[in-house]
């Protein structure tokens, strides 16, 4: 379901790297061999059925979405997490998912 922002995977690349401290350039290699050559510019997702059907509105942005995402995977994989993410899920969400 579309939260009404669109973002490349380079800016979710960044956005993860960054939130970890790194930079991304120095670990991700792109494989022109998996690029689609008929790729659309941008898909974007019609909001207004989950809306009218579901009530559903989107809590969560991308940013806080990518450092969510983040502090699972690192809790998962037994390091600390900087918590950013946990704490934008439980604010918006009321509680952690993990």
């Amino acid at each position: 379901i579309w939260t009404g922002e669109t973002h490349s995977v380079r800016e979710f690349v960044a956005e993860a790297f960054g939130y970890a401290g790194l930079d991304w350039k120095r670990h991700v290699v792109l494989d022109l061999r998996y690029l689609r050559p008929l790729e659309v510019d941008a898909l974007r997702a019609d909001l207004r059925k989950a809306r009218r059907i579901l009530r559903w509105t989107p809590r969560i942005g991308f940013r806080d979405l990518v450092r969510a995402m983040m502090d699972a995977d690192l809790d998962a994989a037994g390091c600390t997490s900087p918590g950013d993410g946990r704490r934008a899920v439980e604010a918006k969400l009321g509680r952690w998912f993990a």
